[in-house]
């Protein structure tokens, strides 16, 4: 069995399950810009693992800039984490997160998140949920504007770099087509798709996934080299 010697995570979704409250946000900012709502193959395909400029410009039918991209992004991500305080038993790393960033901390293995969140709400989630006790901030990939967002491959090779590691020796955990366009397109060594079983065969036939997984109390540890 092929071993690999870092793991790069994506956050929404994978480390933190608060889709439901990104749905309620996006969906006030949806009918604000448009007057509709979003569908669910419009979320799957223009929302998760995608980059609020994205998004935003599918939503308005524009390409909106500068300060006025700024204030709309902060229109919808002050919504999405006053949700978060309000839903504190949702506002939670995800289940078996905790013990898997504690054994790869404890290993020292490589590892270190790539996300489409923007800063503020990065600084938002390095507060309330601690991430600092198992990442490198410093490492962290996250929408800045440098680099495209996913699907392109920018995110996921920036972050194998920040570990030190060359792609095709790092594990990626994904949920989003996106994320997983991203990640193979950057020769990711092995993706693992996490989503609720029912999804699990629409996982494995996106290109590049190669296992799947319910949550983190079924990762595969025998992946990692060292583990």
């Amino acid at each position: 069995m092929m071993k690999y010697k870092g793991i790069i995570f994506d956050f929404n979704g994978v480390l933190l399950w608060d889709a439901p409250l990104h749905v309620q946000a996006w969906q006030a900012t949806a009918h604000r810009l448009r007057g509709s709502p979003l569908s669910d193959d419009e979320f799957s395909l223009h929302l998760h693992g995608r980059t609020n400029s994205h998004i935003l410009s599918y939503l308005s039918g524009r390409t909106p800039q500068g300060q006025e991209l700024l204030e709309l992004i902060q229109i919808k991500e002050s919504m999405y984490r006053d949700l978060c305080l309000k839903n504190p038993e949702m506002f939670v790393l995800s289940p078996g997160a905790e013990a898997l960033l504690d054994l790869v901390s404890s290993k020292d293995i490589p590892r270190t998140i790539a996300t489409a969140s923007e800063k503020t709400n990065l600084d938002f989630f390095i507060q309330h949920l601690g991430l600092d006790k198992w990442f490198d901030l410093q490492r962290i990939v996250y929408d800045d504007g440098a680099l495209p967002g996913k699907p392109a491959p920018d995110m996921y090779a920036k972050a194998a770099t920040n570990i030190g590691l060359p792609p095709q020796e790092c594990l990626v955990v994904e949920d989003a087509i996106s994320g997983f366009q991203s990640a193979h397109a950057a020769n990711i060594g092995h993706i693992v798709g996490l989503g609720p079983l029912e999804t699990h065969n629409k996982l494995l036939a996106c290109q590049g996934v190669s296992t799947v997984i319910e949550s983190f109390e079924q990762f595969p540890r025998e992946l990692l080299a060292n583990a």
